[in-house]
């Protein structure tokens, strides 16, 4: 049999760190974080704990990237959307419905991270939370740009209109089931939908 090549070995190594977190994603919606050991993770994976150990220093850091990820991956698609030369309205509109469909998608891995956030360190908590803030602020930065060029109504401020809608959104693991009749597709329109209805400017001066 020939050695493999550069590419199946990268390709390999690639695979370790993915197994390791669809793992422990499963694990720990089953059992919990706190009940859910190193040893369970590397032998439902298939990989030593020297193999996990070399992408992950403890299960702290696999807990954290379990969101961490999805958050990298809902950021880049926001900047995205919103440099692009649409309407602040439509860019706005766009993110809203995107957030709601990769939160849905990403559904086990956001439910099981705020359910065991309080059993990050307290570095890895400030990490998070300054990363996610970023993405709320660039979010409320559109809402605000909206609001200066008079698309939006100014009578409510954007930091509530924000924390409003994302309540919402982390919402979604407690509630939401793929089983039913709405499509993430569906509530990512209806989300949508009610942020801009609730921002349109219906009265003089607001």
């Amino acid at each position: 049999m020939s050695a493999p090549e550069e590419g199946d070995s990268a390709g390999v190594a690639d695979s370790v760190p993915r197994r390791l977190l669809s793992v422990a994603t499963r694990l720990f919606a089953e059992q919990g974080f706190d009940r859910t050991s190193v040893q369970e993770i590397v032998a439902a994976a298939g990989v030593t704990k020297g193999a996990m150990y070399h992408y992950f220093g403890s299960k702290d850091d696999l807990l954290y990237e379990i969101y961490a990820r999805v958050l990298r991956e809902q950021t880049e698609r926001l900047e995205k959307f919103a440099v692009t030369e649409a309407p602040v309205a439509e860019r706005l509109r766009s993110i809203a419905s995107d957030v709601v469909v990769s939160t849905i998608v990403a559904l086990d891995d956001t439910k099981i991270f705020f359910e065991s956030m309080h059993q990050l360190s307290p570095e890895k908590r400030r990490t998070v939370r300054a990363e996610r803030r970023r993405y709320h602020e660039r979010f409320r930065g559109l809402i605000e740009e909206g609001q200066r060029a008079g698309d939006f109504r100014r009578d409510k401020p954007a930091e509530v209109v924000v924390d409003f809608f994302f309540g919402a959104v982390h919402h979604l693991g407690y509630w939401y089931r793929p089983s039913g009749e709405l499509s993430a597709q569906d509530m990512g329109e209806h989300f949508a939908d009610l942020l801009l209805a609730s921002l349109r400017p219906d009265r003089p001066g607001s």
